[in-house]
């Protein structure tokens, strides 16, 4: 029997939605219908957060059950069919789907490994309906455009709150040492929650540095957010340094690193989003009020806060200044990239402390 669907006019195209009232989100009873009609309902603030940019799909076809989490490697070469129960059939797409419509454009990304894909790169509305028929409810937007996917143009502070601390704990640090750092650099960021625990201010930078070059001024930056809020902030990579601190993520702004998009849903019981923020909306701002119920009537009344973060792109060159000093001044260089990366230069021993000590013999 075939499977039912309805077909939905979005723009000039027709999207076709099978399974419509699936469940995605038991506790709520969320369907994809649900899901896709948010997606339309902020489809203009989505699409100028993911406008023109390769995008990785976040994919949750078997719908967010408690407990529930992303595949991983070992659990699809034992076969999906042996997933252990509680784990989703969840995974990223980064490649865009077989029998995908012609007027889903894509752009080609490199990944560090050297290897290469077509990812999608959304430039029109109907793009997040179609994926959301496939189960995706997060984008992961790469922070360049399609025209040159070598040189970003967003800068992308990641405030991520580490055992022990919490959301109001980001928001303390957003609203004080970041917000006044930005000041001080002329740069205007936007905030928005992670969905999560989390807090993300991005910032539209001239599209003239290279991925390593943006993520040493995030580096600079985050090191010196530290510097301000010591016992606060920590920018150091392994979590056994970190503390009950809210961790700055300078890796976030590595090549093939990406952060869930404005307007994303996340993959949680109560079908939270990434919500897009004024400043003086934040101090109050609870990450939880935000979800694909409620969202659309805030759109509807209030339009996307982030409807300006195209007017003015800003010059790196303070931060990377910043770092210039911390070499020379404070012996600071490069500090440790993600796992899966190749060894990059000048980038320091890429093993966690602890067991840099029992290799030495020393009693930690």
């Amino acid at each position: 029997m075939a499977s039912p669907y309805i077909e939905i006019r979005v723009g000039e195209r027709t999207v076709k939605i099978t399974n419509p009232d699936k469940v995605y989100f038991p506790e709520r009873g969320y369907t994809k219908r649900d899901l896709v009609e948010y997606f339309l309902a902020v489809g203009d603030g989505l699409l100028r957060a993911v406008y023109d940019r390769p995008t990785t799909l976040e994919r949750w076809p078997g719908g967010v059950v408690a407990g529930a989490r992303m595949a991983t490697r070992e659990d699809y070469a034992r076969g999906q069919a042996g997933l252990p129960a509680g784990r989703s059939d969840a995974f990223y797409q980064k490649r865009v789907p077989k029998g995908a419509p012609q007027w889903v454009t894509t752009a080609r990304i490199t990944f560090p490994s050297g290897r290469s894909a077509d990812e999608v790169c959304p430039r029109e509305p109907a793009v997040p309906a179609w994926a959301a028929n496939l189960g995706t409810l997060t984008f992961h937007p790469w922070p360049v455009r399609s025209g040159d996917v070598d040189h970003p143009d967003e800068l992308r502070i990641d405030l991520d709150p580490q055992p022990g601390t919490g959301y109001a704990d980001a928001v303390r640090v957003a609203l004080g040492p970041v917000r006044e750092l930005l000041d001080e650099l002329g740069m205007v960021g936007f905030p928005k929650t992670s969905g999560k625990a989390g807090v993300h201010v991005y910032v539209r930078i001239e599209p003239r540095w290279t991925f390593t070059e943006v993520r040493r001024a995030a580096l600079a930056f985050a090191r010196e957010i530290e510097r301000r809020a010591p016992g606060q902030v920590t920018s150091r990579w392994w979590k056994e340094e970190r503390g009950e601190q809210v961790f700055i993520d300078y890796n976030q702004n590595a090549r093939d690193r990406t952060i869930a998009s404005a307007y994303s849903v996340r993959p949680l019981p109560h079908a939270p989003v990434s919500a897009p923020l004024t400043w003086e909306e934040l101090p109050d701002a609870e990450p939880a009020d935000f979800t694909i119920a409620t969202m659309p009537a805030r759109f509807a009344e209030l339009g996307d806060p982030h409807a300006a973060i195209d007017d003015r792109a800003f010059s790196l060159e303070p931060l990377l200044e910043l770092a210039d000093r911390d070499e020379r001044e404070h012996g600071l260089g490069d500090a440790p990239y993600p796992p899966n990366y190749p060894k990059m230069p000048g980038e320091p021993k890429r093993v966690q402390p602890s067991k840099a000590r029992e290799d030495r013999g020393v009693d930690a």
